[in-house]
Protein backbone atom coordinates (compact mmCIF):
# COMPACT_ATOMS: atom_id res chain seq x y z
CA UNK A 1 0.00 0.00 0.00
CA UNK A 2 1.65 3.20 -1.19
CA UNK A 3 1.64 6.51 0.75
CA UNK A 4 -1.27 8.85 0.07
CA UNK A 5 -1.17 12.55 -0.65
CA UNK A 6 -2.98 15.02 1.58
CA UNK A 7 -6.35 15.92 0.01
CA UNK A 8 -9.84 16.95 1.24
CA UNK A 9 -11.03 13.40 0.52
CA UNK A 10 -8.31 11.77 2.61
CA UNK A 11 -10.71 9.68 4.71
CA UNK A 12 -12.33 8.33 1.53
CA UNK A 13 -8.91 7.46 0.12
CA UNK A 14 -7.84 5.69 3.30
CA UNK A 15 -11.17 3.83 3.41
CA UNK A 16 -10.77 2.67 -0.20
CA UNK A 17 -7.16 1.59 0.35
CA UNK A 18 -8.13 -0.45 3.41
CA UNK A 19 -11.19 -1.86 1.67
CA UNK A 20 -9.09 -3.03 -1.27
CA UNK A 21 -6.53 -4.61 1.07
CA UNK A 22 -9.25 -6.46 2.99
CA UNK A 23 -10.97 -7.56 -0.22
CA UNK A 24 -7.89 -9.18 -1.76
CA UNK A 25 -6.65 -10.54 1.60
CA UNK A 26 -3.58 -8.31 1.75
CA UNK A 27 -5.13 -7.74 5.18
CA UNK A 28 -6.22 -11.32 5.78
CA UNK A 29 -9.21 -12.44 7.89
CA UNK A 30 -8.27 -12.26 11.54
CA UNK A 31 -5.35 -9.90 10.88
CA UNK A 32 -4.81 -7.35 13.64
CA UNK A 33 -4.98 -3.79 12.35
CA UNK A 34 -2.38 -1.54 13.96
CA UNK A 35 -3.47 2.04 13.42
CA UNK A 36 -0.03 3.49 14.06
CA UNK A 37 1.61 1.16 11.55
CA UNK A 38 -1.04 1.89 8.93
CA UNK A 39 -0.71 5.63 9.48
CA UNK A 40 3.02 5.35 8.92
CA UNK A 41 2.69 3.19 5.81
CA UNK A 42 0.10 5.49 4.25
CA UNK A 43 1.85 8.68 5.43
CA UNK A 44 -1.26 10.03 7.16
CA UNK A 45 -2.26 10.80 10.72
CA UNK A 46 -4.21 8.32 12.85
CA UNK A 47 -7.43 10.34 12.53
CA UNK A 48 -8.38 9.32 8.94
CA UNK A 49 -7.35 5.75 9.76
CA UNK A 50 -9.73 5.74 12.73
CA UNK A 51 -12.60 7.21 10.69
CA UNK A 52 -12.08 4.69 7.89
CA UNK A 53 -11.98 1.77 10.32
CA UNK A 54 -15.28 2.80 11.88
CA UNK A 55 -16.85 2.90 8.40
CA UNK A 56 -15.51 -0.59 7.70
CA UNK A 57 -16.80 -1.74 11.09
CA UNK A 58 -20.33 -0.67 10.14
CA UNK A 59 -20.06 -2.84 7.04
CA UNK A 60 -18.98 -5.85 9.07
CA UNK A 61 -15.56 -5.95 7.45
CA UNK A 62 -13.60 -5.32 10.63
CA UNK A 63 -14.42 -6.11 14.24
CA UNK A 64 -13.43 -4.63 17.56
CA UNK A 65 -10.59 -6.41 19.34
CA UNK A 66 -10.74 -4.87 22.79
CA UNK A 67 -7.88 -2.59 23.68
CA UNK A 68 -6.01 -3.93 20.68
CA UNK A 69 -8.30 -1.97 18.37
CA UNK A 70 -9.60 -3.84 15.33
CA UNK A 71 -9.14 -7.09 13.47
CA UNK A 72 -10.27 -8.02 9.96
CA UNK A 73 -13.55 -9.88 10.36
CA UNK A 74 -13.50 -13.60 9.52
CA UNK A 75 -15.45 -14.91 6.56
CA UNK A 76 -18.57 -16.77 7.65
CA UNK A 77 -19.24 -19.70 5.26
CA UNK A 78 -22.97 -19.69 6.04
CA UNK A 79 -23.25 -15.98 5.29
CA UNK A 80 -21.25 -16.34 2.08
CA UNK A 81 -23.50 -19.16 0.85
CA UNK A 82 -26.64 -17.13 1.57
CA UNK A 83 -25.13 -14.12 -0.12
CA UNK A 84 -24.48 -16.12 -3.27
CA UNK A 85 -27.98 -17.55 -3.20
CA UNK A 86 -29.32 -14.00 -3.42
CA UNK A 87 -26.76 -12.98 -6.01
CA UNK A 88 -27.61 -16.06 -8.06
CA UNK A 89 -31.23 -14.96 -8.26
CA UNK A 90 -30.22 -11.41 -9.24
CA UNK A 91 -27.60 -12.55 -11.75
CA UNK A 92 -30.16 -14.87 -13.30
CA UNK A 93 -32.64 -12.02 -13.57
CA UNK A 94 -30.01 -9.74 -15.10
CA UNK A 95 -29.08 -12.34 -17.71
CA UNK A 96 -32.74 -13.02 -18.52
CA UNK A 97 -33.52 -9.32 -18.98
CA UNK A 98 -30.41 -8.82 -21.11
CA UNK A 99 -31.35 -11.78 -23.32
CA UNK A 100 -34.86 -10.34 -23.77
CA UNK A 101 -33.56 -6.90 -24.74
CA UNK A 102 -32.81 -5.53 -28.16
CA UNK A 103 -29.14 -4.91 -27.62
CA UNK A 104 -27.50 -2.22 -29.68
CA UNK A 105 -23.90 -2.48 -30.82
CA UNK A 106 -22.53 -0.26 -28.05
CA UNK A 107 -24.28 -2.28 -25.35
CA UNK A 108 -23.03 -5.58 -26.73
CA UNK A 109 -19.49 -4.20 -26.96
CA UNK A 110 -19.34 -3.44 -23.22
CA UNK A 111 -20.06 -7.04 -22.33
CA UNK A 112 -17.80 -8.33 -25.10
CA UNK A 113 -14.96 -6.13 -23.84
CA UNK A 114 -15.44 -7.35 -20.27
CA UNK A 115 -15.36 -10.95 -21.48
CA UNK A 116 -12.31 -10.43 -23.67
CA UNK A 117 -10.37 -8.78 -20.83
CA UNK A 118 -11.13 -11.75 -18.59
CA UNK A 119 -10.13 -14.36 -21.13
CA UNK A 120 -6.73 -12.69 -21.52
CA UNK A 121 -5.67 -13.58 -17.97
CA UNK A 122 -2.56 -15.69 -17.40
CA UNK A 123 -1.24 -17.67 -14.43
CA UNK A 124 0.80 -14.55 -13.58
CA UNK A 125 -2.23 -12.24 -13.40
CA UNK A 126 -2.26 -10.88 -9.82
CA UNK A 127 -5.20 -11.68 -7.57
CA UNK A 128 -6.44 -8.06 -7.25
CA UNK A 129 -6.66 -7.88 -11.06
CA UNK A 130 -8.56 -11.20 -11.22
CA UNK A 131 -11.10 -9.85 -8.74
CA UNK A 132 -11.37 -6.53 -10.59
CA UNK A 133 -12.08 -8.27 -13.91
CA UNK A 134 -14.66 -10.59 -12.36
CA UNK A 135 -16.56 -7.72 -10.76
CA UNK A 136 -16.40 -5.71 -14.00
CA UNK A 137 -17.98 -8.56 -15.96
CA UNK A 138 -20.94 -8.86 -13.63
CA UNK A 139 -21.46 -5.11 -13.52
CA UNK A 140 -21.48 -5.03 -17.32
CA UNK A 141 -24.15 -7.74 -17.29
CA UNK A 142 -26.22 -5.79 -14.75
CA UNK A 143 -25.99 -2.69 -16.91
CA UNK A 144 -27.07 -4.67 -19.96
CA UNK A 145 -30.18 -5.83 -18.10
CA UNK A 146 -31.58 -2.32 -18.19
CA UNK A 147 -32.66 -2.59 -14.55
CA UNK A 148 -30.45 -0.33 -12.35
CA UNK A 149 -32.01 -1.73 -9.17
CA UNK A 150 -29.98 -4.91 -9.64
CA UNK A 151 -26.65 -3.10 -9.31
CA UNK A 152 -28.04 -0.89 -6.52
CA UNK A 153 -29.01 -4.04 -4.62
CA UNK A 154 -25.79 -5.96 -5.22
CA UNK A 155 -23.49 -2.94 -4.87
CA UNK A 156 -23.31 -2.77 -1.05
CA UNK A 157 -22.41 -6.48 -0.97
CA UNK A 158 -19.46 -6.25 -3.37
CA UNK A 159 -16.88 -5.83 -0.56
CA UNK A 160 -18.00 -9.13 0.97
CA UNK A 161 -18.15 -10.86 -2.39
CA UNK A 162 -14.71 -9.57 -3.35
CA UNK A 163 -13.35 -11.20 -0.18
CA UNK A 164 -15.10 -14.40 -1.19
CA UNK A 165 -13.69 -14.20 -4.72
CA UNK A 166 -10.18 -13.93 -3.28
CA UNK A 167 -10.62 -17.34 -1.63
CA UNK A 168 -11.33 -19.21 -4.85
CA UNK A 169 -9.66 -17.13 -7.56
CA UNK A 170 -6.37 -17.91 -5.87
CA UNK A 171 -6.94 -21.62 -6.53
CA UNK A 172 -4.90 -22.97 -9.49
CA UNK A 173 -6.98 -23.31 -12.63
CA UNK A 174 -10.19 -21.89 -11.21
CA UNK A 175 -9.92 -18.44 -12.86
CA UNK A 176 -10.01 -20.17 -16.25
CA UNK A 177 -13.17 -22.06 -15.25
CA UNK A 178 -14.77 -18.78 -14.18
CA UNK A 179 -14.27 -17.23 -17.59
CA UNK A 180 -15.49 -20.31 -19.39
CA UNK A 181 -18.72 -19.97 -17.40
CA UNK A 182 -18.85 -16.24 -18.16
CA UNK A 183 -18.54 -17.02 -21.85
CA UNK A 184 -21.48 -19.43 -21.63
CA UNK A 185 -23.60 -16.67 -20.08
CA UNK A 186 -22.68 -14.21 -22.83
CA UNK A 187 -23.44 -16.73 -25.58
CA UNK A 188 -26.93 -17.34 -24.18
CA UNK A 189 -27.57 -13.61 -23.77
CA UNK A 190 -26.49 -12.78 -27.32
CA UNK A 191 -28.46 -15.75 -28.67
CA UNK A 192 -31.62 -14.22 -27.19
CA UNK A 193 -32.18 -17.27 -24.97
CA UNK A 194 -33.69 -15.96 -21.69
CA UNK A 195 -34.08 -19.38 -20.05
CA UNK A 196 -30.58 -20.50 -20.99
CA UNK A 197 -29.02 -17.18 -19.95
CA UNK A 198 -30.79 -17.18 -16.59
CA UNK A 199 -29.80 -20.78 -15.90
CA UNK A 200 -26.15 -20.19 -16.85
CA UNK A 201 -25.85 -17.06 -14.70
CA UNK A 202 -27.63 -18.54 -11.69
CA UNK A 203 -25.67 -21.79 -11.86
CA UNK A 204 -22.39 -19.87 -12.08
CA UNK A 205 -23.15 -17.83 -8.94
CA UNK A 206 -24.38 -20.81 -6.92
CA UNK A 207 -21.35 -22.91 -7.89
CA UNK A 208 -19.03 -20.11 -6.78
CA UNK A 209 -20.89 -19.83 -3.49
CA UNK A 210 -20.69 -23.55 -2.80
CA UNK A 211 -17.00 -23.65 -3.68
CA UNK A 212 -16.24 -20.73 -1.40
CA UNK A 213 -18.23 -22.27 1.43
CA UNK A 214 -16.34 -25.56 1.05
CA UNK A 215 -13.01 -23.75 0.98
CA UNK A 216 -13.81 -21.81 4.15
CA UNK A 217 -15.01 -24.88 6.01
CA UNK A 218 -11.88 -26.78 5.02
CA UNK A 219 -9.77 -23.86 6.28
CA UNK A 220 -11.68 -23.85 9.57
CA UNK A 221 -11.12 -27.59 9.99
CA UNK A 222 -7.41 -27.19 9.31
Amino acid sequence: MLPLEETPSLIAQVYQRLLDAIADHTLAPGCRIRQGELAERLSVSRQPISHALHLLHRQGLVMEAGRKGFRVAPLDPDHILRLYEVRGALDGLAARLAACSRLDRASRRKLEDALRSGTEITPETPLPRLIELDVAFHRALYELSGNPVIEHTVGPQWPHMRRSMACVLSQPGYPVTVWEEHRAIVERVFAGDPDGAEHAAKSHALAAGRMTEAHLRASEAA
